[in-house]
């Protein structure tokens, strides 16, 4: 599937940041096991490139793996060489979108204020990341009253119980973070199990 419709069809972004090496591609596959199909590897992990080439190798078939936390053109460039297809960041950085609409991948910048959203947009970005989302799902629905046309993945504060009132409110998509996969617990047989289950209702509640 090409990677805007994969990202629009499943609509979850995984957020997978600072796992250790060892555990990515056993995260990535218990989150596959439960449903999810995208990926983020936040590039401030470690080893956060060749565990890009990893997942790309080894799933690429079967997930869609983006890179995450990316602040410019140069860490953009060297997470599309190791094979992601989508780049997302926290902020508007108008080269880093050039750069990944340049290698014909897809353009994920974060951005808060209508101002932000709209010049990300303009300048190539396909999808924006409203970032912080804790503020909650009415400021999606305020920011979609002007701004209907422009896709927005709520990030950062999207949880099971805030999922649905964000997909009501427009959103095109969702980034998942420590809501879903929490690196800081110690990564056993029983914590991926775990992982799988809670992916699995994630998954529901953007059906349902």
């Amino acid at each position: 599937m090409e990677t805007l419709q994969g990202i629009l069809t499943h609509k979850i972004v995984a957020i997978i940041r600072q796992a250790a090496p060892k555990d990515v591609l056993k995260i990535a596959n218990a989150l596959y096991d439960g449903g999810i199909r995208v990926l983020e590897i936040t590039m401030n992990s470690p080893g956060a490139l060749k565990a890009i080439e990893e997942l790309t190798d080894t799933l690429g078939d079967k997930l869609l793996v983006g890179a995450g936390t990316v602040l410019d053109p140069e860490t953009a460039r060297a997470a599309l060489s190791a094979g992601a297809t989508f780049i997302l960041s926290p902020t508007v950085n108008i080269e880093t979108i050039k750069v990944t609409k340049r290698y014909g991948a897809v353009s994920i910048p974060g951005a808060f204020t209508p101002t932000e959203i709209l010049t990300a947009y303009e300048n190539g970005a396909d999808i924006i990341k409203v970032f912080p989302a804790s503020i909650g799902p009415g400021y999606i629905k305020d920011i979609r009253g002007p701004l209907p046309h422009i896709p927005l993945l709520p990030t950062g504060g999207v949880n099971l119980d805030t999922i649905k009132e964000f997909s009501k409110a427009g959103a095109v998509g969702f980034g998942i973070g420590s809501s879903l996969v929490n690196t800081k617990n110690e990564i056993t047989e029983l914590y991926l199990k775990e992982l799988t289950e809670k992916a699995k209702q994630f998954v529901s509640a953007v059906k349902a």
